[in-house]
């Protein structure tokens, strides 16, 4: 099997979630790889900041403000990338959250805006992507970030609803494979899934989860990956040739225990 990440040089990627952790890492190499990349997040002053650190590199990268659990905003995002940059012919589903909660006496709100991320979100972005490829014939990727959590619900007080969600990823991943293929629309559209283990990022401070001082601790003694060390699993998935299909990808530091 030969990897080659040529093919994508000059193509259209969206990544959700850009502007920090794994999202900015992923934009970030597949700016690298010379992609044209439209970065989707709320904070789209940190993609702009590091838009202008990419300078110079092989692709680009543009901000788009938008807010994954908004349709309204995908679907804005979407067109904007269509007027300005083209067809799109690769989707990363990265954008993800978790909420400080529970299900014992669980806000309603925050479970909620777990599930329009999590889940929704991922599902109308995929929806927005397929369409386009669907229309200008493209053999297209669609990447999703899951998580260990989509495979097995680890023991961590707290994650509430979260495993849920990514459990629910790892569903969609295998539904939306075999629509694809019932479809069989003469274009190879693939969806791949890729779950990381604990990274080291800011989801913690991002989603003001807050934790005992003895968990905090715990937590802090874990083996960690980097975000770099997803971007590189998703242009090994990328770079593989059109008819291979890498349904999943599990990704975990060395000693993790779960």
């Amino acid at each position: 099997m030969v990897l080659s990440m040529d093919r994508w040089k000059g193509k259209v990627a969206v990544v959700t979630g850009a502007s920090a952790g794994i999202g900015a890492a992923i934009a970030e190499k597949l700016v690298d790889e010379g992609l044209q990349v439209a970065g989707l997040a709320r904070r789209s002053e940190r993609i702009e900041e590091l838009s202008r650190k990419l300078e110079g590199k092989a692709g680009k990268l543009h901000a788009v403000r938008a807010d994954i659990s908004k349709e309204e905003d995908v679907l804005r995002a979407f067109r904007w990338v269509a007027d300005n940059l083209g067809p799109v012919h690769i989707l990363i589903n990265n954008a993800g959250i978790g909420q400080d909660n529970s299900l014992v006496d669980g806000d309603t709100e925050k479970w909620r805006k777990v599930l329009d991320t999590n889940v929704l979100g991922l599902c109308i972005a995929t929806r927005e992507a397929i369409k386009v490829m669907r229309a200008n014939g493209i053999d297209g990727h669609i990447v999703h970030i899951n998580s260990v959590a989509g495979h097995v619900v680890p023991n961590f007080p707290g994650a509430n609803v979260y495993p849920a969600s990514k459990h629910a990823v790892t569903a969609l991943t295998e539904t939306l494979r075999q629509e694809l293929i019932h479809i069989q629309s003469g274009i190879k559209i693939t969806v791949k899934s890729v779950s990381p283990g604990v990274v080291d990022t800011e989801i913690l401070e991002t989603n003001d989860i807050k934790l005992s001082p003895e968990m905090e601790e715990s937590f802090k003694t874990l083996p960690m990956l980097e975000p770099e060390d997803i971007a590189d699993s998703v242009a090994y998935v990328l770079s593989t040739p059109p008819h291979v299909q890498v349904h999943e990808l599990t990704v975990k530091p060395v000693g993790e225990n779960f």
